[in-house]
């Protein structure tokens, strides 16, 4: 990520080649949690890489909490091998996807984010409501987070090329309109 951009989670989603016994897995496994009442998923929280994982009887698993795409990828390697631990087969992991990827900026400026709210358009700001400026891009398909202090939130991207484009993009943007 270039400058002052910071990963702040990755989120991937894969899919096993069959069934996971999840209650088996609860009683076998410690850091889990799993409340079938509550949550069809069971949680397991990993500690190298920090992340934690949702696991689903139908051999869904969807893992969130690292900073890069190369750790979710460790991170769901490490899984399939704690489960194996356990002598439970659950098949090939197939179609690791990066689902969102969520950054932090900084624009090392103050932002007017009523100017802002005014003369771009795809934006919401009810200050009362939330002293963020939510901003919606359509090309990249992200959200932002936009905040007075110059701090910035995206969210939506799905690889670090199209989050360096969204910045971007907010950049040229916000400078068109005079608000950096």
């Amino acid at each position: 990520m270039g400058g002052n951009t910071v990963i702040r989670n990755v989120v991937a989603s894969c899919t096993a080649d069959s069934k996971i016994p999840l209650s088996r897995l609860a009683i076998g496994l410690e850091g889990t949690e799993y409340e079938p009442e509550q949550f069809p998923g069971l949680v397991l929280r990993l500690t190298d890489p920090k992340a934690a994982a949702l696991i689903f009887n139908s051999g869904k698993i969807v893992c969130t909490g690292t900073k890069s795409p190369e750790d979710a990828k460790c991170a769901i390697d490490k899984l399939v091998q704690t489960i194996q631990t356990l002598g439970v087969s659950i098949g090939e992991i197939k179609d690791i996807t990066i689902q969102n990827i969520v950054v932090s900026a900084n624009m090392e400026a103050k932002l007017n984010l009523n100017k802002i709210s005014v003369e771009l358009e795809g934006t919401e700001y009810d200050p009362e409501q939330f002293p963020g400026l939510i901003y919606r891009l359509d090309d990249p398909q992200v959200v932002f987070l936009l905040f007075t202090s110059g701090k910035v939130i995206c969210t939506g991207g799905k690889s670090q090329k199209e989050l360096n484009k969204s910045i971007e993009r907010l950049r040229e943007n916000l400078a068109g309109i005079g608000a950096l």
